[in-house]
């Protein structure tokens, strides 16, 4: 069994030809959570997979092998809910307010301009159709949101920096409103 226990986040400054010749996995999402299991690779190869706890893998990851082969992720097509605004009288705030109330259930979501995605589930189905969504099942793959406390996430500057109604993610939250706003500490 070959062991992994390096991921390279969507083959970040690896070259296009050692991409194109690496070897790939498909997993679904309930497997690309977990961060300690086994597979195989197109290549026919077993592996044991040893990530750090916490991490999820996303199509389009590279792993690297103890022997330095590499092994592109591949997010499989399954069994998800698309949901839509209603094509008669809906509108996307529709999936805006579909989205706040999955949120409050903690349900995994995958975010689209122009629909949402979710596990297949029965209850969520029928409260979003009685919120005059369109709910259907597809077999795609998914990717849902990691959060907004996740690690690995989106880190680069958006040139906001010296806005101070939106301060640097390092800084406390106190510092957050400009001054004469609410929320100042004395």
């Amino acid at each position: 069994m070959l062991t992994i226990n390096k991921r390279i986040a969507q083959g970040q400054g690896l070259a296009a030809a050692l991409l194109k010749r690496a070897a790939s996995i498909e997993l679904d999402w309930d497997l690309r959570q977990k961060s300690r299991f086994e597979a195989s690779d197109s290549a026919g190869r077993q592996l044991g997979i040893f990530l750090p706890r916490g991490t999820v893998l996303r199509g389009g990851d590279v792993l690297v092998a103890e022997d330095g082969s590499l092994i592109k992720v591949i997010a499989t097509p399954q069994t998800v809910l698309r949901i839509t605004p209603c094509s008669r009288h809906g509108s996307s705030f529709d999936l805006i307010r579909a989205a706040y109330h999955l949120g409050n259930r903690h349900v995994p979501i995958e975010l689209k301009p122009d629909h949402l995605k979710i596990e297949p589930d029965h209850v969520l189905a029928d409260l979003l159709r009685a919120m005059h969504l369109s709910v259907v099942e597809v077999n795609e793959a998914f990717e849902p949101e990691s959060g907004a406390y996740a690690a690995g996430g989106h880190s680069h500057s958006h040139g906001h920096e010296a806005d101070p109604s939106h301060p640097p993610a390092s800084s406390p939250p106190s510092q957050a409103f400009p001054k004469g706003g609410k929320e100042q500490q004395p």
